[in-house]
């Protein structure tokens, strides 16, 4: 008489799994194409209308701030979705499933980050490029033009997709944080986008210093071939946006360790 052992197969978690885990879910949500679609057709509709009505009258402002007004609208657009990828969790019950297969949580989150900010950056840093090279069409004739390869061009598309990248991050973070898409949609706009402007109303010298630092201010120094007055330097803009996106994810980190899902 014989007996047979059965082999119950063991399944290791890895950063890799965790990381292919997170790029999956990300991909297969139809946000995730409508919100990048849309951040890039806002950006590339809005670079083709400022090139091909040109007229000379914007001749001061810095050729790649005027080709890529439409990252405005597409940093918006990017925000929701960082806010989507943690905070949509929480909304659909999603997230029981996901720190269930991964009980250490954090891994969770950072290949969350991770993910997201791989995708951000290049589908910005694409769709920049894509829309000089298309509003060169109608500004070849004209005091804007340039080349890709003419100094500082390539450097100023670059960092205006790193602020993009690295404000979209600071969303997520939030996300993660209030765990709540609303909750976070509307603390990213009281804070980023409000609340510097009701500051500068205040008369005072140290509130006009201190607001070069926050998250806006310090992303509109970044995306231009010259320095943009009363700004800080381009290093020290994305220094400072990376160390708002660290800390509010290192808030979020602890938090997520802390709280009950």
């Amino acid at each position: 008489m014989s007996s047979t052992t059965l082999t119950v197969p063991t399944y290791r978690l890895s950063t890799k799994g965790i990381i292919r885990s997170e790029w999956h879910k990300l991909w297969t949500l139809r946000s995730t194409w409508i919100t990048l679609i849309t951040a890039s057709a806002l950006v590339l509709a809005v670079g083709i209308t400022m090139g091909a009505t040109y007229d000379g009258d914007d001749a001061d402002v810095d050729t790649i701030v005027f080709t890529l007004f439409g990252t405005q609208l597409s940093q918006i657009c990017l925000a929701v979705l960082g806010i989507l990828v943690t905070a949509g969790e929480y909304s659909t019950g999603m997230i029981r499933s996901s720190l269930a297969a991964v009980p250490r949580r954090v891994p969770v989150l950072w290949a969350k980050a991770g993910v997201f900010t791989a995708v951000a950056f290049v589908v910005s840093l694409s769709t920049n490029i894509v829309t000089f090279l298309v509003a060169q069409i109608w500004l070849a004739d004209t005091d804007k033009k340039l080349s890709l390869t003419d100094s500082g061009v390539f450097g100023a598309i670059t960092t205006s997709a790193v602020a993009l990248t690295l404000l979209s991050l600071i969303a997520l973070g939030l996300g993660a944080l209030f765990r709540s898409v609303p909750g976070a949609i509307g603390a990213f706009v009281a804070t980023v986008l409000i609340l510097p402007e009701v500051l500068s109303m205040l008369p005072f010298s140290a509130v006009d210093t201190t607001m070069k630092y926050f998250p806006a201010q310090a992303a509109s120094s970044l995306g231009s071939v010259a320095r943009v007055e009363n700004t800080i330097a381009p290093g020290t803009a994305v220094l400072t946006l990376a160390l708002w996106a660290a800390v509010i994810m290192a808030a979020a980190t602890v938090l997520l360790k802390r709280r009950d899902v």
